[in-house]
């Protein structure tokens, strides 16, 4: 294995000329644009940043095109990118100032530097080369989300390097990192931020500070290049090794490196299904469809066999999941009123739902189809497979489904794991918009007829136009209960109710006792009691937002259990 070097600025310009490529077994591009920012402040600071593992071939490897622009290759050989793909392409976007493409979709990385920043630098994130986490998509930073602007500008105030707001932008000291790194004069940063004095002992920090930023540009990363005499598998056994250790990859990545060593060509066919299954409403990761590639494959979930499996049987297992994820996604939407894998507590459901359907060759029974539709509300009412080791609660279903039993044992496994089916006010106590049962609740108030509160729509998840779109208002506005409630109290279900973006701006921060007779006005109490809320005016004043939660809660928990077809006990539990 060849040694070599080459600063930041050769890179990028070798993947903008197209002398750098990314083979089919390379997993897509999933940084977010905090990654990107860790990865920058990294290299100002001259932090390691690992090495970058190629790979040359004369031959015509299967190759996938990478998130940023790139030209046509002028050389017969080709240089394949096994091991810094996020990394380069983030520096590409940052230095070349040009958006990512990213499934289908423009996403600009745009970075501020601050001038001002503490000689004592903020610790930030560790940079994980290629790790991404699963939930991070769905995090929000609790602090940051219930700080003040002024809290927040605090905060920002003591990095050296932020994503992009307009705020900040106007701000003199925050300057583009791109605009930066394109440029060789200091004389508009200096200019902007107000030094228009050489004697002003500002000049010289932002000079060096602009300096030290531009020389990112010449941050040296070590090549490691594999000859050229490696076969395609050899170099895939490399790079399922290397991204290995540490777990640096999901499995499925791997995964998808083993198979499309055996199978050339494979990953446009995949993508080609993911992107059919996003034009009917179902985004879904690719790691679902290899996933449910490798049950019709094994009969089980997880990737530990796929290096095993001869090309036929990868090729007519990922044909039965097709047709069993097509089945998958008609009895959601038609059966279940789930129209998005947003309502979906897992997209595991999915696999399990289509593998039934391959088991029963697609032939349902009427009252088959009903057990069918109501297992698979409660399973993603109650987070079937968002509680404890999900692929092996995923493998007991299947096993389940291969041994031909019915229905009712899938149920029956479920209340095993829970407990009972039934809901009761406590469930939904503390439960914010993240919660299993937020998504139910939504599926009962459509199926009750629920309609936006002034359109006087039927709520949905396409409504178009941006004053259209549904979005989940506060009954009792953050604004009003800030500082006398937790955030988690305030964001509780049980004070959540799906309205247009242009009612929710007609609304603001008006107390319940202040709009509540607006609306009624307007669209009828139904309004309120298609989606459960109590418009009793006792409980409208700031003073009873407890008792109002515990009134609401016990009438969506009514509305669910029958949603569900649960006939509460005379046991249940309150709150």
């Amino acid at each position: 294995m060849a040694k070599a070097e080459a600063e930041v600025a050769e890179l990028v310009g070798m993947i903008q000329r197209g002398e750098l490529r990314l083979p089919e077994m390379q997993r897509r591009y999933v940084w977010r644009s905090t990654r990107v920012r860790d990865l920058l402040d990294s290299l100002y600071r001259g932090y390691p940043s690992g090495a970058i593992l190629l790979w040359e071939s004369d031959d015509p490897i299967p190759q996938q095109e990478m998130a940023i622009a790139q030209e046509g290759n002028p050389f017969r050989t080709t240089r394949l990118l096994l091991d810094g793909q996020q990394r380069l392409t983030s520096l590409s976007a940052v230095l070349r100032g040009e958006p990512l493409l990213v499934r289908g979709r423009k996403l600009p990385i745009e970075l501020l530097f601050n001038l001002e920043h503490p000689d004592r630098l903020e610790v930030v994130s560790e940079v994980d080369e290629e790790g991404v986490d699963e939930d991070e998509a769905d995090e929000v930073d609790g602090d940051e989300a219930d700080s003040t602007e002024d809290e927040l500008l605090q905060r920002f105030n003591r990095m050296t390097f932020v994503i992009s707001t307009k705020k900040l932008e106007q701000l003199p000291q925050w300057v583009k990192v791109t605009d930066v790194l394109k440029s060789e004069g200091d004389s508009a940063f200096l200019k902007r931020a107000g030094v228009t004095d050489l004697d002003d002992p500002r000049a010289d920090k932002y000079t060096q500070r602009l300096a030290k930023l531009r020389a990112v540009k010449k941050y040296v990363y070590r090549l490691d290049v594999l000859d050229r005499s490696l076969s395609y598998d050899e170099v895939t056994e490399i790079f399922v090794r290397v991204n290995s250790l540490g777990a640096k990859l999901r499995s499925a990545d791997l995964a998808l490196a083993q198979i499309t060593a055996r199978w050339r060509g494979s990953l446009k066919v995949f993508q080609g299904f993911q992107e059919e299954c996003e034009g009917e409403g179902f985004e879904l990761d690719l790691g679902i469809h290899l996933k449910n590639l490798v049950v019709y494959g094994t009969g089980q979930s997880r990737f530990k066999t796929v290096g095993s499996l001869p090309l036929e049987v990868l090729k007519e297992s990922w044909k039965a999941g097709v047709r069993g994820m097509q089945f998958a996604i008609n009895f959601l939407r038609n059966n279940c009123g789930i129209t998005s894998p947003v309502l979906l507590s897992s997209p595991f459901l999915m696999i399990t739902l289509g593998y039934y359907g391959h088991h029963r060759r697609f032939h349902l029974t009427p009252e088959e189809s009903v057990e069918l539709a109501r297992w698979a509300l409660l399973a993603n009412a109650k987070g079937r497979y968002s509680r404890g080791s999900s692929e092996t609660i995923l493998d007991q279903d299947l096993t389940v489904v291969k041994e031909g039993k019915s229905v009712a044992d899938l149920l029956g496994r479920l209340q095993l794991q829970v407990g009972r089916l039934e809901i009761t006010p406590l469930d939904l106590e503390g439960r914010t918009q993240r919660s299993a049962l937020f998504k139910t609740m939504f599926l009962a108030f459509r199926a009750e007829g629920a309609k936006e509160w002034l359109s006087k729509v039927a709520i949905a998840l396409d409504h178009s136009g941006s004053q259209h779109k549904l979005e989940f208002h506060h009954i009792f506005p953050k604004a009003q209960l800030k500082n006398r409630f937790p955030s988690r109290e305030i964001d509780d279900i049980a004070n959540l109710a799906f309205i247009s973006a242009a009612t929710n701006k007609f609304i603001r921060d008006k107390k319940p006792e202040a709009y509540f007779p607006e609306i009624v006005s307007r669209a009828g109490s139904e309004a309120f009691s298609t989606q459960c809320i109590p418009d009793d005016p006792t409980l409208l004043p700031l003073d009873q937002y407890p008792e109002f939660l515990n009134s609401r809660r016990a009438m969506i928990v009514a509305r669910l259990n029958s949603f569900l077809g649960i006939a509460p006990s005379s046991s249940s539990g309150g709150v």
